[in-house]
């Protein structure tokens, strides 16, 4: 069953802007996955040790965290479709870059430009939902560009063996790269604000710009910190983005080291739980909408999504203590499909409380936090397993984050009004 309305008021334009976000997003994790993939073989190819190889992932997280922070005043400034094309210009020449390097340094370096470009999708993708969509909507569209990240991780154990078995590991770089490429011309050539997009019906239009209409308000990138709203969602963000994480970079491991799992018999569980994922993410920007259309304000509603989606995540505490490798696949399958929903709901937090022409800035602060909180959780997730072998204390942690996160977004957002800024004065008041 599709999960765009039935009746879309005055056309389904939008729609089409939320498959290219889609599309991206895919791209976006299919890129950033390929090294993961390759490792074992680059690692006899190349012959990085295992902390040289902890170098070149570091290399990633610590630009994608540097990237958000400059990303979101970017696209605010330049607008998403100058700023968009910029990101994934930088992303698709750094994962070409990859198939030019040999040696460590040389990934360290291709590692970093990635984190740089890919760092724009999020803020881009975020803005372009909030120029897009009246508030009612943004949640489901989240969700459903955000599966991309599920479907971009499922298709790069699936294609990237087969492009490099075929061609070489260079090739498997420089195919996701020209995906890229690909998605960026599509973009320059079709994509316009909804007032310049001449396929659009004067209806649609109307749907889209529903909500009360917005103060034109210039606000330097630091005045964004002033506010309570933006620390709401600063915290959601440092507290649950580095579970998700987590989930990225130790879950092959986890399932290998329990459950005896090789290289050919480890792609299928992994194809569940994202699948679940993916399911997760579109489900809960949805369950946020129909509890509007129920008549909840959107401030439960919201938080009434989020509260549903921490639950789902709450169980996977449990997982270190089963013995069945399919219940602990279903336990953290919930878990992942819970996180997604709750990235669907966290990230439209910002358009919901702030204005368009910000949205992008506040976006790439919460993912700026997120991002330090997943260095920090890797680093911790290493030194535990280092001295005690045990993951519970890890999956402790990852199942009670949600709840914490809620409790703080609530403390500092209770009812989620927008920001207030203060309009600059006409001149010889």
């Amino acid at each position: 069953m599709s999960a765009v309305p039935a009746t879309a008021p005055g056309g389904r334009y939008r729609w089409r802007v939320c498959a290219l976000l889609l599309a991206a997003t895919t791209i976006n994790y299919v890129d950033r996955q390929v090294l993961g993939v390759l490792a074992p073989f680059l690692q006899d190819e190349i012959g990085w040790t295992e902390i040289e190889y902890g170098y070149i992932v570091m290399a990633f997280q610590a630009a994608y965290a540097i990237g958000l922070l400059c990303a979101g005043a970017v696209i605010d400034r330049f607008g998403t479709r100058i700023g968009y094309a910029l990101a994934i210009s930088i992303w698709s020449l750094a994962a070409m870059g990859h198939a030019l390097a040999a040696s460590v340094i040389g990934f360290v370096v291709a590692r970093f430009a990635l984190g740089l470009g890919e760092a724009g999708n999020f803020p881009a993708a975020i803005k372009t939902v909030a120029e897009w969509f009246p508030r009612r909507e943004r949640a489901l569209a989240v969700g459903i560009f955000n599966a991309g990240s599920n479907i971009g991780a499922i298709l790069a154990p699936l294609m990237v063996p087969v492009v490099a078995a075929a061609w070489g590991w260079q090739a498997a770089f420089l195919c996701t790269g020209a995906l890229s490429a690909a998605w960026l011309v599509v973009w320059l050539t079709r994509y316009r604000p909804p007032e310049q997009q001449p396929a659009l019906s004067p209806a649609e239009l109307a749907h889209i710009r529903s909500d009360p209409p917005e103060p034109a308000v210039k606000v330097p990138w630091l005045q964004l910190l002033r506010h309570r709203q933006a620390w709401s969602f600063v915290a959601a963000k440092f507290i649950t983005d580095p579970v998700w994480w987590l989930f990225l970079f130790w879950l092959g491991k986890f399932l290998a080291s329990e459950y005896g799992l090789s290289l050919a018999t480890i792609g299928l569980p992994m194809i569940v739980v994202y699948l679940m994922a993916d399911v997760g993410s579109i489900a809960g920007g949805w369950l946020a909408g129909r509890f509007v259309r129920l008549g909840w304000s959107m401030n439960r509603a919201r938080k009434g999504a989020m509260l549903v989606c921490a639950l789902c995540v709450a169980p996977v505490v449990l997982v270190t203590q089963v013995d069945n490798l399919w219940l602990a696949v279903g336990l953290i399958g919930l878990a992942m499909a819970g996180h997604q929903g709750w990235s669907a709901n966290v990230l439209t937090l910002p358009s919901d409380m702030f204005p368009r022409q910000t949205v992008a800035s506040v976006v790439g602060i919460g993912g700026f936090a997120g991002a330090v909180g997943g260095m920090a959780m890797s680093l911790f997730t290493g030194a535990q397993l280092q001295s005690t072998g045990s993951y519970g204390t890890i999956f402790l942690i990852a199942g009670s984050a949600y709840l914490v996160a809620l409790l703080f977004v609530h403390l500092l957002a209770p009812r989620l009004d927008p920001a207030r800024f203060e309009l600059p004065r006409a001149s010889g008041d």
